[in-house]
């Protein structure tokens, strides 16, 4: 039996993949990160939040944020190891987990549009070219923090029309000082400021609001995918909540650029979990 996890910054999902597997095989934890996260913090997430009845597993494939190098990887290998109990661990960034599965073997760009952005160019086994995402504080073009961020200026600078700005208040029971201490003063500012793509995902037949999502993406097109020779001669590929509720404004944007959209899934675990099984 094989456990796959995929964990970006908002949450992680794991599932069992076993032929012979009976019972529920998927469930869903908060976001594991090592940039902001150490190992006895992600134990604490395991032990309060993972559901599924695990008996033996024969291996662990993670793909997360914040998993770059040795050093971060061996953050997130010691809890698994440890709540797990085995120590055949494969440890790949979520960009990796992303090419895998929206490419398979076959070569093209895989993007990430959730919480956070990124992307790559794959050659059908290796990340081959990557612009650097940068984090959400200068950088993550078009990722759920981006969105949220521009809002929220948007709102509190009062740059748009004042009826969207009061259905905004009338729909989050907050104000400014409440908003600024959540960026400024608590932990997971992106995960609060992505959590206003659903007003956004709500009311997107709004021009103005429309408008914010695909300048965004514009924007992660321009400072990111335009940064690879072969752009205009590949497919396009994304994974993540963002890509898959604003799959309109996406297309939208691309095609403002004449680009090649290939396959828009919400999570990569479908796809990972057909890579996996295709190479045991």
């Amino acid at each position: 039996m094989i456990l796959i996890a995929d964990s970006g910054s908002t949450k992680t999902e794991w599932r069992l993949s076993d032929d012979t597997l009976l019972g529920e095989n998927t469930c869903i934890t908060k976001g594991i990160n090592p940039f902001y996260q150490n190992t006895k913090d992600i134990l604490n997430s395991l032990n309060s939040e993972f559901k599924l009845t695990t008996t033996h597993i024969d291996a662990i494939h993670f793909y997360g944020a914040g998993c770059a190098n040795a050093e971060k990887n061996n953050v997130v290998k010691k809890a698994l190891s440890t709540y797990f109990k085995t120590d055949s661990i494969s440890i790949e960034s979520d960009l990796v987990g992303a090419a895998r599965s929206l490419c398979g073997h076959s070569s093209g760009i895989a993007c990430i549009l959730g919480t956070g952005s990124n992307s790559c160019v794959y050659d059908g086994e290796y990340i081959i070219d990557n612009t650097s995402p940068l984090g959400y504080i200068i950088g993550d073009e078009g990722s759920g923090s981006a969105l949220g961020k521009q809002l929220v200026s948007d709102i509190l600078k009062k740059q748009l029309p004042q009826h969207i700005i009061n259905l905004f208040y009338d729909e989050y029971d907050t104000e400014k000082n409440e908003i600024l201490d959540n960026i400024y003063k608590k932990p997971f500012a992106n995960r609060y400021l992505a959590s206003f793509t659903t007003f956004l995902s709500k009311h997107i037949e709004l021009p103005e609001l429309s408008k914010i999502v695909i300048e965004s993406f514009e924007a992660f097109i321009k400072r990111n995918l335009l940064q690879y020779k072969d752009v205009l001669h590949l497919k396009i590929n994304f994974t993540g909540s963002v890509a898959f509720y604003f799959q309109d404004q996406l297309k939208q944007a691309l095609s403002n650029y004449n680009l090649n959209l290939g396959f828009i899934t919400q999570t990569p675990m479908d796809g990972l979990e057909k890579y996996h099984n295709l190479n045991k």
